[in-house]
């Protein structure tokens, strides 16, 4: 049974932005409309849906808002959840491109702009993505590549 006006999360349930959800926080439980625990905690209602698996949402009325407040709310966060399909200003592209185009399009050149542009905050690449970039560009222009780099390939 339940306390009066709390409302324990439901795994089989698929939240809408008005449901309310009670969960725990440092003062207590709390209750908030769906719409609210976005911007009162967006970080954790995304890892609950993503890495836990233990919220479903509806994809248009709480997921799609949820992802445009985490790039604001934690950006370090947004682009580690992201990594390469986020949108990035590329030269030789009019207006931004996801970074798996040119990752896997044209590996030298987005090399040469991620690590040697100074662009590595821009994009987070996982180890597993890293080793498979620099294993492109030291097969495709061994020159290019950085000792450093060549030391993770080891």
């Amino acid at each position: 049974m339940t306390p009066e006006g709390q409302y324990p999360l439901d795994p089989e349930k698929i939240y809408f932005s008005m449901d309310e959800l009670t969960l725990d926080t440092e003062e207590g439980p709390k209750t908030l409309r769906m719409g609210a625990w976005l911007n009162y905690d967006p970080v954790r209602i995304h890892r609950m849906i993503v890495r836990d698996k233990t919220l479903q949402v509806d994809t248009m009325e709480v997921l799609n808002p949820l992802v445009s407040k985490l790039r604001r709310a934690d950006p370090d966060y947004y682009k580690k959840f992201m990594g390469l399909r986020l949108v990035i200003d590329y030269p030789g592209y009019s207006s931004g491109i996801l970074a798996k185009i040119p990752f896997e399009n044209d590996p030298v050149g987005f090399y040469k702009w991620w690590r040697k542009g100074k662009h590595e905050e821009k994009v987070y690449l996982s180890l597993g993505n890293q080793v498979i970039l620099f294993q492109k560009v030291a097969m495709m222009d061994p020159k290019m590549i950085l000792k450093k780099d060549l030391e993770i390939l080891k």
